[in-house]
């Protein structure tokens, strides 16, 4: 059996892995709990489209719509309190959990 596939997901390092993530003119505007809160939103949206069942197929492709995606993340957080971000702002984070979730090879 791979080690390959044996990925240990770490919700520490991956806010960590984001914070270095995000450009230069973010760094110091999310905290770990805002990123924390943010992956959270992004895990609730993938399991309400059912892209977390595993009874689907190891090999099914899936498509998320990132628009769709960041827009989810938008209204839950201004309906939560928790804060008013931009799109461009969620962007950055979505794309840096998709770019953790690589280097562990969740996907893969």
């Amino acid at each position: 059996m791979s080690e390959k596939n044996d990925f240990i997901y770490d919700e520490d390092d991956s806010v960590k892995f984001i914070q270095n993530y995000l450009p230069q003119e973010l760094k110091g505007k999310f905290s770990n709990d805002d990123i924390n809160y943010i992956v959270d939103l992004i895990y609730e949206f993938y399991e309400s489209k059912g892209y977390l069942n595993e009874n689907d197929g190891d090999d099914k492709e899936i498509d998320i719509d990132e628009d769709e995606l960041v827009d989810f993340v938008i209204k839950n957080a201004q309906k939560d309190g928790v804060g008013k971000y931009n799109a461009d702002e969620i962007t950055f984070i979505v794309q840096g959990e998709l770019e953790y979730c690589d280097s562990i090879n969740m996907f893969d």
